[in-house]
């Protein structure tokens, strides 16, 4: 068995492409089906029973507000 390396990427993207991304998971967590997503050339399945929660961050004047996913790979 392969080991994945611990990576950690992030990518900005425009309105129109983080809208389009949100409906998509949006869509799959409703029907209770796993969701697909390409980040940085590479292809992430996130199964049907990921956990999910928001998280906001302040600093000073700025603010993150962080829409996270979690998994353990079988």
């Amino acid at each position: 068995m392969t080991k994945k390396r611990k990576r950690d990427v992030e990518r900005a993207c425009s309105t129109a492409q983080f809208a389009a991304k949100l409906r998509r998971l949006a869509d799959a967590v409703e029907k209770g089906r796993r969701f697909e997503i390409q980040i940085a050339g590479q292809r992430i399945h996130v199964p049907a029973g990921a956990e999910f929660s928001v998280e906001h961050e302040r600093e000073g004047m700025h603010n993150e507000i962080e829409f996270q996913i979690r998994w353990h790979n079988a």
